[in-house]
């Protein structure tokens, strides 16, 4: 059953198109005022050591990201309990990222903002009581189990895409990949309405890319970030996951893959170096390939590249033949692995003092 509905499946595609139209034009349209407003206010990202751009940019652009979802989600789906849970929590989330952006805040407030998001879903209902794996079937989660599994889930796709918002356009690029795939998938899987959440985040992130994209106008902040992966949490925990087909749980996992890598590793790498893992540093993905030459603009052309490929090997798993599947597949490996030793190299210059930029 789907937990967005909407009047019937056979008019999904259509409202989705529409739903991703409307979300992206909105966004498009309200950026420059939000970004005007921001520098009224004084939300803007100031340059530092860390940080890649020079000068000072607005910060507040999860707010017209919030405007073209919320506008589209109140006219193309039914307001159900678990529609009322992603409003409420989304709404949470950018409030807690906007005063972030415009005050600064520390860590524990961000992760309390992420709990009372995630716990909206909860609380509405939305929970990972059930998924399939390969070769095993539908596993049911006990209450006790389902609960903290979807509050973890939440707060770490929140925090996946809040740590790879560090270069111009490179999140909102991402997620419109996500987003699109998801949206692809979960109408296939007879989950039209969380189809039509997905395109909504979609086309948010398009129309923010526009004005995102190098040299960015404005960034999204963490009003942005936090609320585009709590929206991702809610496509995947209801769109995705929760399905009989075999695939549902790896799916999520490959979609979001090259996100989920450079996460992991910088809390390994963090840990290993006695830092706080909620603290900055320079050795994301992005960061390793602008110190080897690469433009901004290459760099997350390369990773929008990764991110795609991962994606098509999610989509040729549930609509392409088995050797189509491994083709894909295969490539995806020899590409990933050669990335990851490229990235690798980059850090072993770093480390011996070797600045390629």
């Amino acid at each position: 059953m789907d937990d967005f509905p909407i009047a019937s499946l056979d008019g999904a595609n259509t409202k989705a198109l529409m739903a991703f139209l409307a979300a992206a034009a909105i966004v498009f349209i309200v950026t420059p005022t939000v970004g005007s407003i921001a520098r009224l206010v004084g939300a803007m990202d100031e340059p530092d050591h860390r940080k890649i751009h020079e000068d000072p940019v607005p910060r507040w652009g999860g707010l017209a990201i919030f405007f073209g979802f919320i506008i589209p989600a109140l006219v193309f789906l039914e307001l159900t309990d678990q529609v009322k849970g992603v409003l409420v929590g989304a709404s949470v989330i950018t409030l807690f990222g906007a005063v972030d952006d415009l005050r600064g805040t520390g860590p524990l407030v961000k992760l309390s903002g992420q709990i009372l998001a995630a716990g909206a879903l909860v609380w509405y209902g939305m929970r990972i009581d059930y998924f399939s794996l390969p070769y095993v079937g539908v596993i049911n989660l006990d209450p006790a189990l389902a609960i903290p599994l979807t509050l973890l889930w939440a707060v770490a796709l929140i925090n996946i895409v809040n740590f790879i918002d560090g270069m111009d356009g490179l999140a909102a690029g991402v997620c419109t990949i996500a987003a699109g795939t998801f949206a692809v998938i979960a109408i296939s899987l007879g989950r039209p309405g969380a189809g039509i959440l997905a395109a909504i985040l979609a086309g948010t992130t398009l129309g923010f890319l526009r004005h995102n994209f190098f040299p960015a106008s404005i960034f999204m902040g963490d009003s942005g970030s936090m609320l585009l992966g709590f929206l991702l949490a809610a496509v995947t925990v209801h769109g995705v996951i929760k399905s009989v087909a075999a695939v549902t749980l790896v799916i999520p996992l490959l979609i979001l893959g090259v996100p989920i890598f450079d996460l992991s590793f910088a809390i390994m790498r963090r840990i290993k170096n006695g830092q706080n893992i909620f603290r900055p540093d320079r050795g994301h993905l992005h960061h390793r390939l602008f110190n080897i030459g690469y433009s901004q603009r290459k760099a997350v052309l390369v990773l929008y590249s990764w991110c795609t490929l991962m994606s098509a090997v999610a989509l040729s798993m549930r609509f392409a033949p088995g050797f189509i599947t491994v083709i894909i597949a295969i490539v995806a490996l020899v590409v990933s692995s050669y990335l990851i030793y490229l990235l690798d190299i980059s850090q072993i210059r770093t480390r011996r003092g070797v600045d390629l930029r």
